[in-house]
C-alpha cells in the first residue's frame, strides 16, 4: 500500500500536466499555414469566434482596457424646448483580445484583417445622456491585428440631454456633456482609457464639423470619474463639448430692422409738437413694429427668457410711451387754446430747475418775469400772451391768477415748455437705449 501511493501521486501529476497548455507563449497562436496560397481560412479562427459571448481575457481578475476616441462631424439640431442636442459622431473603440495571435511570416505576411462584429466580443460602451435607441447600422466590421489588437469604428447619431441657457440668444454658447460608460461591466471588468489626446479629438472635430450650419465647435475637454450604483463602481469618461451659435442670421433679420424702426421713431421727435402728422406717423410705426415681431416670432426661442426678448419688449414700450406722450402734448395744446390747467408747485419747481438751475426758487418768479427762464413758444392758432392778458379774466382764471401769481399767457408758456421738456427727455432716452443696445451687440459678438 505504501509502495502504491507514490505511483498514484505520479499518475495524478502526469494527468495534471497533460491538461495544462503546452507552452504559455504559444497557447493562443493560430495555425494559419496555407494562407499565402488559399487566403484566410475561417476555420482557423472558429475557436476564437466561439468565445465571443465571454470577455476575452486569460485571467478574469484582470480588467479589459477599452480606449475611446471619437470625431464630432456634425451638430444637427439644438432643441431648446426639450433641452436636447442632436449630433453625429464617429466613435472608435480599441481593446485587446489575447486569443487572436498569429505569426505574419507563416500567414502570408498578413498583419491585420477585417472581421464582422457578429463574430467578436464588443464592449457595451454607451453615452449616458443619450435619449434614443442606438442607431448604429448593422453589419459593421472591425480590424484585428496579429497581436490581438482590435479597432472598432461605428457612426452614431446621438440625441443627448443638454442643459441649454438661451439668455444671451443669439450670442449664446452652450456646454453639453457626452459621458461614455459601460452599463454592464464594473471597474473590476472594464476600465476606460483614451486612444488619442483630447486636443487631437477637438482639432479633428473642428476641422471636420460642418462649417455652414448654425453652430460652430469651440472646443472639447474631458474629465474622468467613477459612477457609483449601490455597491458597484463603473468607470466613466466625460467629454465637455462647447458650441457657439452663429448670430449673423439673427442680427440681420431681427436686430437691424428693429433698430431701424426705433431710430425712425426717435427721428419723429424732430417733427413739431404742434404738427397734426406726428401722432399718425407714430401709430403707423407702432403697427409696423408689431407686424415685424409677428413675422419674426419663429426665429425667437419658444421657451426661456432671452435678452433679445427683453430688448424687443423695451423697444415696444418706448414706442407706446412716445405715442402716449404725443397724445398728452396734443391734449395740452388743446387746453392751451381754451383754458390752461393750473401747474402743480412741484412740477413748476422742477421745470424751473431744468430750464434754469440757478433760479429754481419759487419766489424768483414773483420778483422778475425773467426768472422763468422760459421762451415764448405758441402753436398756430393760439393768441399772443399780450392779447390774452388784455382779455377779461373769468372767475376761475381770476382765482388761478391770484393763487399762483401767473397770468394765462404765462401758464401757456409753462405748459408749452413742459411739453418741449418731455420731448427732449424722451428723445435722449431713445438715444441712450440705441447706443446701449448697439454697444451690447458689439461686445457680445466679439466675446
Amino acid at each position: 500500500m505504501e509502495g502504491g501511493w507514490p505511483a498514484v501521486k505520479g499518475l495524478l501529476f502526469c494527468l495534471s500536466v497533460s491538461l495544462l497548455p503546452q507552452g504559455r507563449a504559444n497557447i493562443f497562436t493560430i495555425n494559419c499555414s496555407g494562407f499565402d496560397q488559399h487566403g484566410v481560412d475561417p476555420a482557423a479562427f472558429q475557436a476564437v469566434f466561439d468565445r465571443k459571448a465571454f470577455r476575452p481575457v486569460v485571467n478574469y481578475s484582470i480588467p479589459t482596457q477599452v480606449n475611446i476616441s471619437f470625431t464630432l462631424s456634425a451638430i444637427l439640431e439644438v432643441d431648446v424646448p426639450l433641452q436636447l442636442l442632436t449630433s453625429f459622431l464617429w466613435l472608435q473603440l480599441t481593446w485587446n483580445n489575447p486569443f487572436f495571435s498569429w505569426d505574419p511570416e507563416e500567414c502570408g505576411h498578413i498583419i491585420k484583417f477585417i472581421v464582422t462584429t457578429k463574430n467578436l466580443w464588443l464592449p457595451d460602451i454607451t453615452i449616458v445622456e443619450s435619449t434614443d435607441m442606438n442607431q448604429t447600422p448593422e453589419g459593421l466590421s472591425a480590424y484585428v491585428t496579429n497581436d490581438g489588437h482590435i479597432v472598432y469604428r461605428k457612426p452614431m447619431r446621438v440625441t443627448s440631454v443638454c442643459s441649454l441657457n438661451i439668455f444671451y440668444f443669439p450670442f449664446d454658447q452652450q456646454n453639453c456633456t457626452l459621458t461614455f460608460s459601460s452599463f454592464l461591466y464594473t471597474v473590476e471588468n472594464v476600465v476606460l482609457g483614451m486612444e488619442k489626446d483630447v486636443w487631437e479629438i477637438a482639432d479633428t472635430s473642428r476641422d471636420i464639423v460642418h462649417m455652414q450650419g448654425e453652430w460652430e465647435l469651440l472646443g472639447i475637454t474631458k474629465a474622468t470619474r467613477k459612477m457609483s450604483v449601490g455597491s458597484r463602481l463603473f468607470d466613466q469618461i466625460m467629454f465637455y463639448v462647447a458650441i457657439r451659435r452663429r448670430p449673423s442670421l439673427y442680427v440681420i433679420n431681427l436686430l437691424v430692422p428693429s433698430s431701424f424702426l426705433v431710430a425712425i421713431d426717435a427721428l419723429s421727435f424732430y417733427l413739431p409738437v404742434e404738427s397734426e402728422n406726428r401722432a399718425p406717423f407714430k401709430i403707423t410705426l407702432l403697427l409696423g413694429y408689431n407686424v415685424f415681431l409677428l413675422m419674426m416670432n419663429k426665429l425667437l426661442p419658444v421657451s426661456g427668457t432671452a435678452l433679445i426678448s427683453v430688448y424687443f419688449a423695451l423697444c415696444l414700450s418706448l414706442m407706446v410711451l412716445s405715442l402716449l406722450e404725443t397724445i398728452f402734448i396734443t391734449y395740452l395744446l388743446h387746453l392751451g387754446t381754451t383754458q390752461p390747467p393750473p401747474m402743480p408747485q412741484w412740477l413748476h419747481s422742477l421745470l424751473l430747475y431744468c430750464t434754469n438751475p440757478r433760479k429754481c426758487s419759487p419766489t424768483a418768479l414773483g420778483k422778475e418775469n425773467a426768472g422763468l427762464g422760459l421762451n415764448s413758444t405758441h402753436p398756430p392758432g393760439l393768441k399772443e400772451p399780450k392779447e390774452l392778458v388784455e382779455k377779461e379774466l373769468g372767475p376761475r382764471e381770476a382765482e388761478l391768477s391770484v393763487s399762483s401769481g401767473l397770468t394765462r399767457a404765462q401758464l401757456i408758456d409753462l405748459w408749452m415748455q413742459f411739453s418741449h421738456m418731455m420731448d427732449t427727455c424722451l428723445f435722449r432716452l431713445y438715444l441712450l437705449i440705441l447706443a446701449t443696445s448697439i454697444t451690447t451687440v458689439f461686445i457680445l459678438w466679439n466675446t
